[in-house]
């Protein structure tokens, strides 16, 4: 596999970090990556998803499972550049990488699945083929396609 590039991303977002996500050791603290991760995610589908009224209110997305490989200590005042994607879209889930930058160097990476889920009904549901449509396009690195991912 090849080193992870910003340029793999089409959807970037610049994040400050706070005072407040540091630790008692002076850098930030691991679970701000996960935050950070979260923030991203959600404004990718947002973006993605808009003009869908009952996208997060009929369904939407949960999260099943994030790693976070830390590769780099962080220190405030940082400003982060966030690439997020999707890198593979299952029958019910997406698999999402995101990865962390300052000043071109990785700090972290993350991995994620989501699953497709009705909010009304507490159950998964298969990804529509629209939003498999919408991904495949908005995607730089087109995302891997199995209906065995779950």
């Amino acid at each position: 596999m090849s080193k992870i590039q910003l340029s793999d991303f089409s959807f970037v977002e610049r994040l400050t970090v706070r005072w407040g996500d540091m630790d008692a050791l002076g850098h930030v603290n691991n679970a701000s990556f996960f935050t950070y991760d979260e923030t991203v995610r959600l404004n990718y589908f947002s973006e993605l998803m808009s003009g869908d009224d009952k996208f997060w209110k009929e369904y939407g997305l949960i999260l099943a499972h994030i790693q976070c490989d830390f590769l780099a200590q962080l220190r405030a005042p940082a400003e982060l550049q966030i690439g997020f994607r999707i890198s593979k879209l299952g029958q019910k889930s997406l698999h999402t990488q995101a990865a962390m930058f300052h000043n071109e160097r990785m700090v972290a990476t993350t991995k994620a699945v989501l699953v497709w889920y009705d909010y009304l009904n507490n159950d998964s549901l298969i990804v529509p083929n629209g939003v498999r449509q919408k991904i495949r396009v908005s995607e730089r690195i087109p995302p891997e396609e199995s209906s065995l991912v779950l």
